[in-house]
């Protein structure tokens, strides 16, 4: 019923920048919480950032004040601005989202992944 499909991902080098977008699409009545988590190999998978409908958002220490989530609520979109990248920021980025589809109730969903990859 909804699909979150990511894209933006690629190959920089360290201190470069990269912008992740997820669109969401299907019956959608309301999207709550969006956020980006990543898994790098051998890893879990984890938080990096989310933001909630009304903007607040959280961070992980590791990226606080190199990435930036934003989202725009008419386009069912978010956001991941991430500057001055590391080698140790090289994972597959998932997109998730907390969705109100019509005539049902909130369900979690994921997107498929987009690799990012910061060379040293």
């Amino acid at each position: 019923q909804v699909q979150l499909v990511e894209s933006g991902g690629g190959l920089v080098q360290a201190g470069g920048s990269l912008r992740l977008s997820c669109a969401a699409s299907g019956r959608i009545f309301m999207i709550n919480t969006m956020g980006w988590y990543r898994q790098a190999p051998g890893k879990q998978r984890e938080l990096v950032a989310g933001i909630r409908r009304n903007g607040d958002t959280n961070y992980a220490d590791s990226v606080q004040g190199r990435f930036t989530i934003s989202r725009d609520n008419a386009k069912n979109t978010v956001y991941l601005q991430m500057n001055s990248l590391k080698p140790e920021d090289t994972a597959v980025y998932y997109c998730n989202a907390d969705v109100i589809v019509f005539g049902a109730y909130e369900s979690n969903y994921w997107g498929q992944g987009t690799q990012v990859t910061v060379s040293s």
